[in-house]
């Protein structure tokens, strides 16, 4: 058992020894010599060294036959070179005419010639290292005057790290080197500068930019309003390609971009069909060069810092609404015009760059935008003095399809609809009042039938019988009409206008243009027709115009009842829709305007009867010496003049105006003879007014104005001509015996009015009697007097009792 043991332990040494470096071979055969058995040991190792040996002797003869070929080739091959030597080291044969010296001149010369071309072949190597040098700067300095400025930092990286490291260690290449971190900050700070300029440049046009784009929006909308709008086509193929260019730019002399300035391009003959984008207006070049500079030089970050830095502070000062914005309409474009533009541009370089800008960022501007819009709204909108604000605000599928959302905007402009009503009633109320201040109040003329159609064309006159007239021939209402008519229908589309976009129901849609229209009807239009029956100088004509255009109007709502339906698809049987109360407000108008006939003519009677100059205590004279007094005379010409112009009245119209006439006139009259300043009054004056009222009389019954029946015009002059009849008949028994009788011949004649006539005729017959108290007939008179006097008061009493 020892034995076998002892056998591995030698096998594993010799193993050890076989495989072990000899440096390290020592401790191993020192375990050999420790131990009992090394004399087994070294037989072991010799019948190993033995196999070895035998290995060795196989491989070599395995091998012999290769090893003597070579050994027979190496020999030749000695044997030739001696050969080849011995011819070398011959001795070199001068012959007698050719002497050393020149000889070794020779020499010198091919000596020099050999290191001149060894010279020459250096310096051409030189040259070729550093002529790419060369041209790569002289290329460098046309970039930079050029202001190619990325070509350029492409061209000074090429220099810096692959030619001159070739070329050498040369004067100018250290002028170059030292050059270039100088021309890298010039590229850098002039990149900076050419952004800045950008900056500002869309910034101060950032109204025209944004104008633009709502154009192009409204534009493409109106061309096909059932398409969903994309309104990133304002970029434009040439946003696109200049993307393309700036992703895949590379290598040297290439530009990403267009090297023209910063700014706004001048668009202003672009025809206006032609709507031009937002590329077209700004050139991004600037922002895009400064961009790929900035990577190249390992600053992207800086630039990107600073480029959202200063968009912010841009962005707070649009949104900063001027102190008079709410003055005018303009104020508000111009600001909304500036915040579509901002996003505009943002949205542009968002799509066109990879990371200057991202989604969140704009997305934050936008909510700061929208705090923004919102609250200006809200605080200016009370006193917007002017249509369309709402409709301009960031037109809105323009700015949703840039995905930017408007939710926040479709609540306020629900909230706002009402005040937006407010807005437009405004508006029309002054069109309507400036209409009516330039209207002239006559019938239109027309002489052509071209004429005839342009204005049926704006009011739907139905009228047969004017058709049948020849021309030339007038229309009966003024100009007015068609114009008021045609901006009923313009109020109409722009309520429909502002709410096409809050997604109302064609029924809710009906309902807000109907009830606004109804204010503009009721309230707007009403008041206007009013300031226009009111106001100071107007005439009988224009009132009398203004009644004949209200009832034209008021025949034409049915016909702005279906305006509406057409527009609205929603029939007006629909339920619980609203009617237009458009009857009724020119009925009130007219009434209106007739009112005002009727106070204009009792004015203008007032005026005449002022001019009135009566002798109260002339004598009494024969009737065939009295004449109608001048002032009744030109009071009697107006009233015949007047009623004429009144043909194209409504028949009642000019009936109850004649009639109103002829009462006011009557009633004057009685006035003058009550007037408390008047004390006395003589026969002969009664007698006078008597003639003046047969001349009324006349004319009432010559029926300025058709219609009525019999002397019914005649009955206006009653109470007048009863009383005139009983002082200047002195039928005082039949008035006191038939007094309270229904066939009362003085029927009209009330006692305390008699009486009080009476007591001034009294007062007259004293100072008679006082003058001629010796006259019989005079003192009878005065006592007659005195006793009717009496027994009227006995009558006044029992009447109270």
């Amino acid at each position: 058992m020892a034995s076998v043991e002892t056998a591995a332990e030698h096998e594993r040494i010799l193993r050890e020894i076989e495989s072990t470096d000899t440096n390290c071979i020592g401790p191993t055969l020192r375990s050999v010599y420790d131990g009992q058995e090394h004399g087994l040991f070294m037989e072991k190792l010799d019948a190993r060294i033995r196999n070895h040996d035998r290995e060795i002797e196989k491989m070599c003869n395995h091998h012999f036959q290769g090893f003597v070929d070579s050994i027979t080739e190496l020999l030749k091959v000695r044997g030739e070179a001696q050969k080849k030597m011995g011819n070398f080291s011959s001795p070199v044969k001068i012959s007698d005419g050719f002497p050393s010296s020149q000889l070794i001149g020779s020499m010198e010369e091919l000596k020099q010639c050999r290191v001149q071309q060894r010279n020459i072949a250096t310096t051409i190597d030189k040259l070729a290292l550093c002529l790419p040098v060369l041209e790569m700067y002289s290329r460098l300095q046309e970039q930079m005057r050029a202001k190619r400025y990325y070509p350029a930092l492409r061209t000074l990286e090429q220099l810096e790290h692959t030619c001159l490291p070739r070329a050498g260690q040369y004067r100018f290449c250290s002028i170059m080197a030292e050059n270039i971190p100088k021309l890298r900050t010039l590229i850098q700070d002039t990149a900076m500068t050419q952004l800045r300029d950008f900056l500002e440049s869309i910034r101060k046009h950032s109204d025209k930019i944004g104008e633009t784009a709502i154009k192009q929006a409204q534009l493409q909308r109106s061309l096909d309003s059932s398409v969903t709008l994309q309104p990133r086509a304002l970029i434009g193929r040439r946003g696109r390609k200049e993307a393309a260019a700036v992703t895949e730019s590379s290598g040297e002399g290439g530009s990403p971009l267009s090297e023209q300035d910063s700014g706004i391009l001048d668009v202003e003959d672009e025809e206006e069909e032609d709507v031009p984008g937002a590329q077209d207006l700004v050139d991004f070049s600037p922002v895009y060069r400064c961009l790929h500079i900035y990577t190249v030089l390992g600053l992207r970050d800086v630039f990107e810092n600073y480029y959202r830095k200063q968009r912010r502070k841009q962005a707070r000062l649009v949104l900063q609404p001027h102190s008079n914005m709410h003055e005018t309409l303009e104020g508000y474009r111009r600001y909304f015009n500036q915040i579509v533009g901002f996003f505009v541009v943002e949205d542009h370089i968002l799509h066109t760059t990879q990371g200057l800008v991202n989604r969140a960022y704009v997305e934050e501007l936008w909510e700061l935008a929208l705090s923004k819009i919102v609250a200006a709204l809200r605080t200016h909108s009370s006193s917007v003095p002017c249509l369309h604000v709402f409709d301009v605000v960031f037109s809105r599928p323009h700015v949703q399809g840039y995905g930017f959302p408007v939710s926040q905007l479709f609540d306020m402009l629900l909230e706002m609809r009402e005040q937006y009503g407010e807005i437009l009633l405004k508006r029309w109320n002054i069109t309507f009042r400036q209409i009516l201040d330039q209207d002239n109040f006559s019938p239109i003329p027309v002489s052509t039938e071209q004429e005839y159609r342009q204005y049926t064309s704006q009011f739907p006159l139905q009228d047969p019988e004017l058709e049948k007239l020849s021309f030339p021939k007038k229309l009966p209402f003024s100009e007015f009409v068609p114009k008021a008519y045609c901006q009923l229908k313009e109020f109409i589309y722009a309520c429909l206008k502002y709410s096409e976009d809050l997604h109302l129901s064609s029924t809710e849609i009906d309902d807000m243009i109907r009830k606004s229209t109804n204010l503009l009807l009721t309230r707007t239009l009403s008041n206007c027709l009013q300031y226009a029956i009111k106001k100071k100088n107007v005439g009988l004509a224009e009132l009398v115009q203004v009644i004949i255009n209200t009832t034209h109007l008021e025949q034409s709502c049915h016909f702005l009842e279906e305006f509406i339906t057409n527009i609205t698809n929603v029939p007006p049987e629909t339920a619980n829709a609203t009617k237009l109360y458009g009857t009724a407000t020119f009925k009130d108008a007219r009434h209106a305007a007739e009112a005002e006939i009727y106070t204009s003519l009792n004015a203008k009677i007032d005026q005449f009867l002022q001019l009135a100059d009566y002798d109260w205590m002339s004598a009494a004279q024969s009737s065939g010496g009295l004449t109608t007094s001048d002032y009744l005379v030109d009071l009697i010409t107006f009233l015949r003049s007047t009623f004429s112009v009144f043909t194209n009245l409504p028949g009642k119209v000019a009936q109850t105006a004649c009639m109103s006439a002829c009462k006011h006139i009557s009633t004057s009259l009685m006035q003058l003879l009550l007037d408390p300043e008047v004390r006395q009054i003589s026969i002969g004056a009664l007698h006078q007014l008597n003639v003046d009222l047969k001349e009324c009389e006349s004319f009432a019954r010559a029926g300025p104005v058709a219609g009525f029946q019999g002397d019914t015009l005649l009955l206006a002059f009653s109470d007048l001509r009863q009383l005139l009849d009983l002082f200047t008949q002195w039928d005082w028994s039949t008035y006191l015996a038939d007094y309270g009788k229904s066939t009362c011949k003085y029927l009209r004649v009330n006692p305390h009015t008699a009486l009080a006539l009476l007591e001034k005729m009294k007062e007259t017959s004293r100072k008679n009697v006082v003058l001629a108290q010796f006259k019989k007939a005079d003192r009878d008179r005065q006592k007659l007097i005195d006793a009717v006097i009496k027994q009227l008061r006995n009558l006044i009493a029992q009447h109270h009792a």
